[in-house]
């Protein structure tokens, strides 16, 4: 097919030699099979806002950290600089998301470069060589099921010790390479540390991950990883080696909601001081 104009900077700069196809067109980027180096990889071109149809991204966006006050204070304002900053800083989340979890054993795609809002990546093929399909596209036994609910658990586990929440993650962007499963998909990637949303969405991630698997194994639907996983998380318990029981017993000891109320009040407080210091306000 012809180049489009938007790869013209990895062309020059020898990265990509031909786009041969369009491989898929998702709600922040589209992705094709290019050649490069001698081998079949996968570019992705992520969408400008405008045409973008990912939502309720303030959510994710918390907790980010910005390069400098000139930085926070452009998108603080929705200038046109700093719109265009918080598009680099989107596309830059799964850029440095993808080495925090590769580094970390997470099976995500190997980068080989990012530029000019393109990433290029390693084309994750079946046991034919294909491009892999995602997990959306197959019908599994209920063994297959299992295995796979299994191996999930234990990559969101993974992803989590590494301070990571994936906060999208379904059977749409999981992958079915020929050595197993593959995570995609990470520019509203979370840190686990400073996103107050950080519990719900990783519940929410082993719950989509758990209602589709249960299509084919049932019984998956009776467990409970998600606020296992949270709770151990956040006591400081969870290790890459944790047994799992898949069960989640709430505790006893009544809530102390006026000193949660404190917390959170002086949290508001310091956030409120930590803005303005970045802003250069008073």
């Amino acid at each position: 097919m012809k180049i489009p104009k938007c790869f013209d900077t990895l062309v020059l700069n020898g990265f990509v030699d031909e786009v041969i196809r369009q491989l898929m067109s998702g709600k922040e980027a589209d992705v094709y099979v290019v050649h490069s180096h001698g081998e079949s990889r996968c570019a992705k071109v992520y969408k400008e806002a405008g045409k973008r149809s990912f939502s309720q991204q303030a959510q994710y966006q918390e907790g980010r950290k910005v390069r400098n006050s000139r930085q926070a204070r452009a998108m603080g304002k929705n200038t046109r600089f700093g719109r265009k900053e918080q598009e680099g800083a989107w596309q830059n989340t799964e850029v440095e998301t993808l080495g925090r979890l590769a580094e970390a054993g997470v099976r995500v795609p190997r980068m080989f470069n990012y530029a000019d809002g393109i990433l290029l990546m390693e084309l994750v093929v079946d046991e034919q060589g294909n491009p892999a399909p995602r997990l959306n596209d197959l019908r599994l036994t209920a063994e297959e099921a299992r295995d796979y609910h299994r191996a999930m658990i234990g990559q969101i586990v993974l992803m989590l010790c590494a301070g990571i929440v994936h906060g999208d993650l379904s059977e749409y962007n999981v992958l079915v390479g020929a050595d197993g499963l593959v995570i995609i998909d990470l520019p509203q990637a979370i840190d686990a540390t400073s996103n107050n949303n950080a519990g719900k969405m990783l519940e929410r991630d082993v719950g989509n991950m758990t209602a589709y698997f249960g299509r084919f194994a049932p019984e998956l639907l009776e467990s409970d990883y998600g606020r296992e996983i949270w709770k151990l998380y956040a006591g400081g318990q969870l290790t890459p080696a944790t047994k799992l029981t898949g069960r989640f017993a709430p505790g006893a000891k009544p809530a102390d909601v006026g000193g949660v109320m404190r917390e959170i009040d002086y949290e508001r407080v310091a956030h409120e001081r930590r803005q303005a210091r970045a802003t250069g306000t008073k």
